[in-house]
């Protein structure tokens, strides 16, 4: 298939700070790329070089074949891109807006078929100050596919939108991914990059501490699962004494780490044995978010610095 984006030892420096510390990535076509970091990481000023919209320093950088500065007036067709916290000219319409985008690619799209697309066909005629938040996100989304792009880039689309909005969003990415689109997206919800990304890099003071899909980064840098019990201490005291696994008690839930499959039923086992009453069970896994955090928290404190990206 190719890479969309290609990035290899990109450095951005301001004055002795460097922003962006020599990362490297690719995003293959067709994909959703989440490209995660804590404010302040190099997260915008990455996605700025990507999009032509900042020159870098030093390193490689090709979008769709092209370099993002040098050859931006050619790029800048074949992509779409909407800001985090979009605005736009306040008494415009939505469908007005759309035709203002299109004539600017010197292009006559269908404002209600793109305002289908965002769900947001019974606001074609409102003004844009009157829209809610996620009308406003909706509106921006339209407008970066106004010139049928083969790359978006969405930065943060869903901060601040209710659930239902959110979820609307998400479908759009969805089915772009499925029309064989690219989708460079950033965010802060973890969990909506869990969902939607085909891969995810993190990023922390400006350099990438890891990349690849969320399954897999989860699998490599997560805890074992765990089998939560609603529960007291005796349940603890029964599977500290009778199985090998690590237990662990707080607030009337107790943790039992699983390596394999079988511990679960070396588990349920002892209990039988002991006769020991017990509630509730399920399956806890690490989240992405929890990954993140813990990562972060690691290069804050120094384990990972120096370290290469997995």
């Amino acid at each position: 298939m190719g890479a969309a984006i290609e990035v290899h030892g990109l450095i951005k420096s301001y004055g002795t700070t460097r922003a962006v510390d020599g990362i490297e990535f690719s995003v293959p076509v067709g994909q959703v790329f989440a490209f995660l970091g804590p404010n302040g990481a190099g997260k915008t000023t990455t996605t700025e070089i990507l999009e032509g919209l900042r020159p870098r320093t030093g390193g490689e950088v090709r979008v769709l074949g092209l370099d993002p500065w040098t050859e931006g007036a050619r790029l800048h067709r074949r992509i779409g891109v909407i800001p985090q916290e979009f605005h736009f000219f306040e008494k415009i319409h939505p469908r007005e807006a759309i035709e203002y985008y299109g004539a600017l690619f010197g292009l006559r799209p269908d404002p209600r078929t793109l305002l289908e697309r965002v769900h947001l066909t019974d606001k074609a005629d409102a003004k844009f100050d009157t829209l809610s938040g996620g009308q406003k996100q909706k509106l921006g989304l339209a407008l970066a596919l106004v010139n049928n792009p083969e790359i978006c880039f969405l930065d943060e689309p869903t901060t601040g939108l209710d659930p239902q909005a959110r979820r609307a969003i998400w479908e759009v990415i969805q089915a772009l991914r499925a029309e064989g689109r690219t989708v460079f997206l950033t965010t802060h919800y973890l969990e909506e990059a869990e969902l939607l990304a085909d891969q995810v890099a993190i990023i922390h003071r400006g350099r990438i501490i890891v990349h690849g899909p969320p399954a897999a980064i989860v699998a490599a840098h997560g805890r074992p699962d765990r089998l939560r019990f609603d529960g007291g201490p005796e349940i603890a005291a029964v599977l500290r004494r009778e199985t090998p696994l690590s237990v662990s008690l707080r607030d009337h839930e107790v943790d039992v780490e699983l390596g394999v499959p079988a511990d679960a039923r070396r588990v349920f086992a002892a209990l039988e044995r002991a006769g020991v009453p017990w509630e509730r069970f399920r399956i806890e896994r690490d989240t992405l978010e929890e990954v993140f955090v813990r990562l972060v928290g690691r290069m804050d404190d120094g384990v990972l610095k120096g370290e290469a990206a997995p």
